[in-house]
């Protein structure tokens, strides 16, 4: 392995080390604990055999009662240093008590103090305690970091997955490293899934990836890469130790040439190039989601011009012509009130309905659709999700509550709130307003939220989830698994639903990981009783699977596409037509 990639895998690491599960009580927390044990033990050698007596109210009483308060106490010490020190508090817990016992067998055996029989006892039984919580705490650490491991790693080639890829990018953001965020498209692809069927459209990513990454880890560039599948066709090439924007094309170009190569899958050859748009940190911007999604622009525009130059750089003129299209077109929407919503439906299990999410739709002027992928960044950008997210909310709960109110379905309708949204200090005020003005029960509403919110805002996230709770309001984490966090950390929030994100279901049965995956998060959310939706189901084997490993709900194609709020009427109606 050369140097760039021991930097390469020390990085990673760090990242990876940075979502770990275990977190270790600070150093001082230990030595308080140590401190509290000793200082309890020598009471109780003090106490012990002591035969004096001390006035109470006025009531005598044996010092020797204290022992067994202060052996509880050094009990408790050694089994929180077990829970919160780990392998360090164990071997320390278990050399102090073993280092009690000589002096408690002196004391029984030589001075005849058989009333520290029970302390031996104690000890012995403490010794064991502390042994089962350390094993077992020591296996779940291993499930969890294995569950790690599975959400890091792209299931199909094998590469580090989009969000080991974000968690780098925070990590480098974090310590200013210059780096370059390059989106990499593969021009036509979907004409191979067409034509030759997804088995051999997955091989192909799968040689792709794999000439990337020899690239990347052989060093072949002469910069330090780091390469990742992000979805479908799409991958993303990080580049560091550059010294200009030649080293970066010529970079780019590497790994262009590598894909441009004939590629034989099965005894037939394809021919395939892409498409490589790249933003650079500080330079281009210092914000992530920005550069990102300036590095997705400049690999659009390359794609749309279609030239034998597949390599741009993001500027201004991209970010200027882009953002200012889209931008007026949300605008415009919320203006001429061409918001409107569709209703996903949700099913148990048996195929029996449990609700509907809302989704925000926008019209164009010409009365195209256009592509929430496009309209939600941009009311973000410009300060208008809260209104977006608001007409949504209005025109999907006077819906459903002139549904519910009609045919007396217990169903439920799921909205979806923005960070900067449920940020707002009156979003608690603009709920409650939901519900008394559509005369929605409380437990028929149901709030999703990002896992980042949880992870980004976790104190007033609580509050205001705590509140919502309060109110009778169903709460939902959304694209469970895309962010990592951890078991304990996610049990604190006033939850009562995952939703696993589509990413995982679509690789769920061509990967024995992924499926195991589903699989854990599925057991353990009902360990934590929350109940699971998984999304975008399209496939019969996926819910066959799903049906397997004990999954709650469904959402997806294969029960239901995203219908018209008539075609759900129509749905509900017919299920219970009053």
């Amino acid at each position: 392995m050369n140097n760039k990639d021991i930097k390469e895998t020390r990085i990673l690491e760090k990242t990876l080390d940075s979502l770990e599960i275990r977190r270790q009580a600070p150093t001082g927390v230990f030595i308080l604990l140590l401190l509290l044990y000793f200082a309890a033990a020598l009471t109780v050698s003090l106490t012990a055999g002591s035969q004096k007596e001390i006035l109470i109210n006025n009531t005598p009483v044996s010092v020797y009662i204290f022992a067994g308060i202060f052996s509880t106490i050094s009990n408790l010490c050694v089994i929180f240093m077990v829970i919160f020190c780990g392998k360090t508090g164990f071997i320390t817990s278990v050399i102090a008590i073993i280092i009690q016992i000589p002096t408690i067998l002196t004391g029984i055996f030589i001075k005849g103090n058989y009333s520290s029989i029970p302390g031996l006892f104690v000890s012995l039984l403490t010794i064991i305690a502390i042994i089962v919580i350390f094993c077992n705490k020591r296996k779940l650490e291993k499930y969890q970091l294995k569950l790690l491991e599975q959400a890091t790693t792209d299931t199909l080639t094998g590469l580090p997955n989009g969000f080991a890829c974000t968690e780098l990018l925070n990590e480098l953001i974090k310590h200013n490293k210059p780096f370059a965020a390059v989106s990499i498209d593969i021009n036509d692809f979907k004409s191979i899934n067409d034509t030759m069927g997804f088995d051999i459209g997955n091989k192909v990513l799968v040689a792709v990836a794999s000439r990337m990454k020899d690239i990347a880890d052989r060093g072949l560039s002469g910069t330090l890469d780091f390469v990742s599948r992000v979805n479908g066709d799409e991958f993303s090439l990080i580049i560091r130790d550059f010294k200009s924007d030649e080293d970066i094309e010529k970079t780019i170009k590497q790994y262009e040439a590598s894909i441009v190569d004939k590629i034989n899958i099965d005894g037939y050859d394809f021919f395939i190039n892409a498409s490589f748009g790249y933003a650079v940190f500080p330079d281009d911007s210092t914000v992530r989601d920005s550069l990102i999604s300036y590095s997705v622009t400049a690999m659009k525009e390359a794609k749309r011009i279609n030239s034998s130059e597949r390599i741009l750089r993001f500027t201004s003129e991209l970010k200027t012509e882009n953002h200012l299209a889209i931008d007026n077109k949300v605008r415009k929407a919320l203006e001429d009130d061409n918001v409107f919503f569709n209703l996903q439906p949700q099913y148990d299990i048996s195929h029996n309905l449990r609700g509907f999410e809302a989704l925000a739709r926008l019209t164009d002027i010409d009365g195209t659709v256009i592509s929430p992928g496009e309209f939600i960044p941009a009311a973000e950008r410009v300060g208008l999700i809260d209104s977006l997210d608001l007409a949504v909310y209005n025109k999907s709960a006077a819906f459903f509550g002139d549904l519910i109110r009609k045919t007396k379905a217990p169903i439920t309708l799921s909205i979806n709130v923005s960070v900067k949204h449920m940020m707002k200090s009156n979003f608690i005020e603009e709920i409650r307003g939901l519900l008394k003005n559509n005369q929605i029960p409380a437990d028929q509403l149901e709030i999703e939220i990002t896992e980042s919110i949880l992870i980004e805002s976790a104190e007033k996230a609580s509050d205001i989830l705590n509140e919502l709770k309060s109110m009778g309001i169903r709460i939902a984490i959304d694209d469970f698994g895309t962010g990592y966090s951890s078991l304990s950390y996610l049990n604190s929030f006033p939850s009562d639903t995952l939703k696993i994100d589509k990413s995982f279901i679509d690789n769920m049965n061509s990967s024995d990981s992924s499926q195991k995956y589903v699989e854990a998060i599925i057991s353990l959310a009902h360990v934590m009783d929350f109940k699971v939706v998984a999304e975008g189901v399209e496939e019969t084997g996926q819910l066959d699977t799903l049906r397997s490993i004990n999954c709650d709900y469904i959402q997806g194609f294969i029960w239901g596409r995203p219908l018209s709020k008539e075609d759900a009427e129509q749905l509900v109606v017919d299920i219970y037509p009053g």
